[in-house]
This record gives structure tokens, C-alpha cells and sequence, in this order.
């Protein structure tokens, strides 16, 4: 089933109306899942035996921040179910819930020196909820979208929809920011890294308020009008009848997840670590980074309306490798140097606010936020949860880890929007979806 919301009519005042409560909601459920990864170097050090190594204390952090991404197939795949069975709404309110809650108990929670082993431990468990919410508010917010604006529009809405959830990871590099400029490092550790898990609840609670203004999207009041709901477990026609999709859409989320965990989420402690820039300084180039990937997105999206996925994700990917190898060899002594280059790289990260569109149109309407959300949450734990591990120990050999990381995803982005006009219509399953894609 197409999506059959009226491709030729404008962007109305509903269509505005859902697509800034959704990026809304959104952006604030971010930040609660990211604002763990700004404060690793303070919680590895509050959390963990004080005579670790170095590197064994952050290997763990980055560990417990992992499990958010392990547990997100679990809650994803869960949420996205009744998404297909009973209502996309229910299921992206339920999911602010689901955040919120973890997120303000992490802001409450005990430090090894009070409990022990038992601190970490707890911090793993609520990490593991806050996984699993996200796992069903990214999907579903694109599906959720994409299923109320007119189809020639998807790309764009998408695209903005996706900018929004970046300015969650803004708003939680903005806080961090202020924190780190405001406050001693022996008054973070003191506790002022609490404020921000706090913040984060109270965030949550707003947003789920904020959704109760939203409405059902016509494709599944249709699909309920005509009694066109998946018949059999949504899951189980994703993983039999749609395997092309599932395997598109999983090397684009490893795509997305390499831009976003490297380059934005891992780049400052990499800057303080390996140039010696304060923390201060890295955090504002972070912003401005970030801002540039809300912008990047939002053109992204515009530009796939016109002119398709295949011809963007290959401009796109190129860009992407070339402007991140340029930031990550670039010693920026300079200010404005830094805020330049990694500008630019943000922006480049932008080619991932295409993405969804691809996914959207990879599957039928009756299994669509199912076979978005396992695809999209199975390769983030591999992919987004492993890369922290993965590119921290690689730096062991080499500090530009990084860079060579970004760069053969980006080749891989390249190949994919090659293939995607050509290669992919010979395939039965999928074929005509993925075809309107490209």
C-alpha cells in the first residue's frame, strides 16, 4: 500500500501542526537518551573504582552507554507491533513515558561511593529502559509523519522531522556547555551533573503532554476503515517477505549511526583528548556542528523530493567523507579554524535526515512502523552501540580512528546510492517500494 495522503496538495496548517509537536517531542525525548554521552568522562569517574585505568574506566562507560543502543530491538520491535495493531499515536506517546522516568531517576541515583558495585549496575538498568523507549520513538515518529503530509512532501518532513530529534543532541550539548563554563570540574563531580538528568525528566513529562494534541494518521484510519491491518504478527511478514528492505535499511541506519555517534557524539571528548582543547571550547564547536546537521538534514530532505535517494545519497556520502576527514586532520589551534571545519562536517552528517525516506517507502503501510523499527533499532545496537567500543579501541593503534571509520561508512553510502535507482528493481520483494524511492 502507497501512502495515499494527497501528493499534490501544499503543506497545510494540520500538516505544520503535527510535524512541530512530533519534532518537538522528539528533540526533548533526544536529549534525554544523549545527555549521558556529554558527561561520560564525570560519570566514569563517580560511578566506577576510583584505581581503574584510564582506559578500562572509559571502556565501561561507553559500555553502559551502549546498552541504551542494545536494548533498543527489544522496546523497538515491541512498541512498533501494537504501532501496527492498534494505533501509531498510543505508541509514540507511550514512548515519552518510557524516557522520562529513567532519566530522572539516573539524575537521583547514588554514586559508587555511596553504594558500591550496586551504583553501576543501576545506572546499567536504567540505561537499558531509556534504550528501550527510543527504540520506538525514532520509527514511529517517521512513520508517524510521513503518513499525514502529502508524498511529494515525505523527503522534506523527514528531513525536518529528523533535524528536530538533532536538536535534542543541540539542546544537550548547549546545557552541557553552560555547565562546563559555569561550573568547576570539582563542582560537576560535586553534583551539578545532576541538573541536567533533571532537566531531562522534566522535558519528558512536557512532551508527553505536548502529544496528546497530535491525531491518528489517515493511512491507519484507513487501513482500520477497510480492515487492512496485518493479519499475522507484523514482525514475522517483515522478516519472511521483505528482505531486501530490511537489509537496505539496516546498512543506512549504520550509515546514520556513523555520523551521529562518531562525529557528533564522540568528537569533543576526541578534541579534548587528542588536541588538548578545553571542554568549553570543544562543546561550542559541537553546537555549532550540530546546528549545521539540523540544516544539513532539512536540505536533504528538499533535495530527495526533487531529484530522488540515489542521486542524493551518493553527492551526500561524498561530501561527508571529505569534509570529516578534513575536520579530523585538521589541527585546529585556532577558534574560528575549529568552528569552520567541524561545521562542515556537521553539515555532511546531514545527508543522514535522508534516510527515513528510503525506510518510509521500503515497506507496505500494514507492517511499515515494524519493518522500520526492526531494521532501524537491530543495526543501531550492532552498529550505533558497538561503534563507541569499537572505535575507541582502534584508537589504540591510531588517533584518526575516527576519520577512517566515517570514511568507509561513506564509501558504503556512495555504493548504496548507486545501487538504489538500478540494482534493487529486479528484486520481487520490495521492488516497486524501493523503486518510488529512488
Amino acid at each position: 500500500m502507497n501512502i495515499p495522503v494527497d501528493p499534490q496538495r501544499r503543506l497545510n496548517r494540520q500538516d505544520y501542526k503535527t510535524l512541530s509537536l512530533a519534532a518537538l517531542g522528539g528533540a526533548l525525548e533526544f536529549y534525554d537518551f544523549i545527555i549521558f554521552v556529554f558527561f561520560a568522562a564525570v560519570i566514569g569517574k563517580l560511578f566506577f573504582p576510583p584505581d581503574l585505568p584510564e582506559w578500562l574506566r572509559q571502556m565501561q562507560t561507553f559500555g553502559i552507554f551502549a546498552a541504551g543502543y542494545l536494548a533498543r530491538p527489544l522496546g523497538g520491535v515491541v512498541m512498533a507491533h501494537f504501532g501496527d495493531k492498534v494505533g501509531r499515536k498510543k505508541m509514540f506517546s507511550l514512548s515519552i513515558l518510557l524516557m522520562a522516568l529513567p532519566t530522572l531517576m539516573m539524575g537521583l541515583l547514588p554514586t559508587y561511593a555511596t553504594l558500591g558495585i550496586s551504583a553501576p549496575l543501576l545506572l546499567l538498568l536504567l540505561r537499558i529502559l531509556q534504550g528501550a523507549a527510543i527504540g520506538g520513538e525514532v520509527p514511529g515518529a517517521w512513520v508517524f509523519v510521513a503518513e499525514h503530509v502529502p508524498s511529494r512532501r515525505i523527503g522534506f518532513a523527514c528531513g525536518t522531522l529528523t533535524a528536530g530529534l538533532t536538536i535534542g543532541i543541540l539542546l544537550g550539548s548547549f546545557v552541557a556547555t553552560l555547565l562546563n563554563t559555569f561550573f568547576s570540574a570539582q563542582t560537576l563531580a560535586g553534583g551539578a551533573w545532576r541538573i541536567p538528568f533533571l532537566l531531562g525528566g522534566l522535558f519528558g513529562l512536557i512532551a508527553m503532554y505536548l502529544r496528546r494534541w497530535l491525531r491518528e494518521t489517515p493511512v491507519f484510519i484507513e487501513m482500520q476503515a477497510r480492515q487492512a491491518l496485518a493479519k499475522e504478527l507484523p514482525l514475522k511478514s517483515v522478516v519472511f517477505d521483505h528482505k531486501v528492505a530490511v537489509m537496505i535499511c539496516m546498512l543506512l541506519t549504520w550509515l546514520l549511526s556513523a555520523g551521529i555517534v562518531v562525529v557528533i557524539l564522540m568528537a569533543p571528548l576526541w578534541l579534548q583528548q587528542q588536541l588538548g582543547i578545553s571542554p568549553a571550547m570543544a562543546l561550542r564547536a559541537n553546537c555549532v556542528a550540530i546546528i549545521a546537521l539540523a540544516v544539513g538534514c532539512v536540505a536533504t530532505g528538499a533535495v530527495i523530493d526533487r531529484v530522488g535517494a540515489g542521486k542524493t545519497l551518493i553527492v551526500g556520502c561524498a561530501l561527508l567523507g571529505l569534509f570529516t576527514w578534513l575536520f579530523y586532520h585538521t589541527e585546529a589551534h585556532h577558534p574560528l579554524q575549529l568552528l569552520l571545519t567541524y561545521g562542515l562536517a556537521g553539515l555532511s552528517v546531514g545527508v543522514v535526515g535522508g534516510v527515513p525516506y528510503v525506510m518510509v517507502h521500503a515497506f507496505p503501510a500494514a507492517v511499515r512502523f515494524s519493518g522500520i523499527s526492526f531494521s532501524y533499532n537491530v543495526a543501531y545496537a550492532l552498529f550505533g552501540g558497538l561503534t563507541p567500543l569499537a572505535v575507541t579501541l582502534l584508537m589504540r593503534a591510531t588517533p584518526m580512528a575516527p576519520a577512517w571509520y566515517v570514511l568507509g561508512l561513506s564509501v558504503m553510502g556512495v555504493a548504496l546510492g548507486i545501487c538504489l535507482p538500478s540494482g534493487l528493481r529486479d528484486r520481487r520483494v520490495c521492488a516497486q517500494r524501493l523503486k518510488s524511492a529512488a
